[in-house]
């Protein structure tokens, strides 16, 4: 199992809007929506804000991985977004997120949504990774980048 089993080229948002993480959550809900692949994006929110609450899943070195779990959705879908400016988004160091990973499931996905999340954890654990994505100009080579540190995992 592999991130771009999951991630599609279309997925790829180079730069995010946002400035607050509710922001980026709406962003990404929109985008997703945009793209048919969910139809609520007021209860894909709420889905993640309320994981937020359990623990910012801004895990630190400028990158948070949102993710949640929806009734009507097929199959796990990952988007990216970046954020040079930066977004505050309680991550553990205190520290802007500029690198976003979300993750969506549907419910009954169990073993698979734990998997990918420990998978976009690995690659992006990287600081060469990190540090690629961030000096990327386009969504072509933001989403190479992420394919070729897959394919090192």
């Amino acid at each position: 199992m592999e991130i771009v089993d999951f991630l599609s080229p279309e997925d790829i948002i180079p730069e995010l809007n946002a400035s607050s993480m509710e922001g980026a959550l709406r962003e990404f809900a929109g985008h997703l929506k945009s793209r048919e692949i969910i139809k609520d994006t007021d209860g894909l929110v709420e889905v993640l804000l309320d994981r937020e609450k359990l623990g910012s899943t801004g895990i630190g070195n400028g990158v948070a991985i949102p993710h949640g779990r929806l009734p009507d959705i097929n199959g796990i879908v990952v988007v990216f977004g970046r954020s040079t400016k930066g977004i505050e988004f309680n991550a553990h160091d205190q520290e802007p997120v500029h690198l976003l990973f979300l993750l969506v499931a549907p419910e009954d996905s169990g073993g698979d949504h734990l998997k990918t999340l420990a998978r976009i954890s690995r690659i992006i654990k990287s600081p060469d990774c990190r540090r690629a994505l961030m000096e990327s100009t386009d969504d072509e080579s933001l989403y190479r980048v992420i394919s070729e540190e897959d394919k090192r995992h």
